[in-house]
């Protein structure tokens, strides 16, 4: 081989090995931060493992809604098919309402509960937060607009 080939062999080879580590120190600095969705059918199934940052996406089950001391807030959630138990220890979004979707990121326990950290109320398209309304309707605008 050439001295010339071989120089250029030998550059290929490093910006290889070098965005090698690259890739590599990027997926281990986003490995804490990707939550694996899943629903309350694959928790119940037993495929999600424990003790890994999850995001549960799923309907607020009638009437499971319960304060304990101070923040903690226990409630189920479902996917019509199966329930899984979720607490929170903090403040809910003004959204959240039993019957309503929400997604909740957390850890589940050996136990099948949800621990989480973060509850996110979903809302449809028609949400108009109450100023908005209030605003248009002032302006003269028809209600439900």
């Amino acid at each position: 081989m050439n001295p010339k080939r071989k120089r250029r062999l030998t550059i290929i080879i490093g910006l290889v090995c070098g965005l090698s580590v690259a890739v590599g120190f990027g997926a281990y600095a986003m490995r804490h931060s990707i939550d694996l969705f899943v629903t309350p059918g694959d928790i119940a199934a037993g495929t999600v493992p424990t003790n890994q940052r999850i995001s549960v996406g799923g309907l607020v089950v009638d009437g499971s809604l319960k304060r304990g001391d101070g923040l903690t807030i226990h409630f189920d959630v479902s996917d019509n098919k199966s329930v899984v138990a979720v607490s929170y220890d903090g403040i809910l979004p003004d959204l959240f309402r039993e019957g309503k979707g929400i997604v909740v990121k957390g850890m589940l326990t050996e136990d099948g509960r949800v621990v989480a950290n973060e509850v996110l109320a979903k809302h449809d398209e028609n949400y108009m937060p109450p100023e908005a309304k209030a605003a248009i309707e002032k302006a003269g605008h028809p209600k439900g607009v």
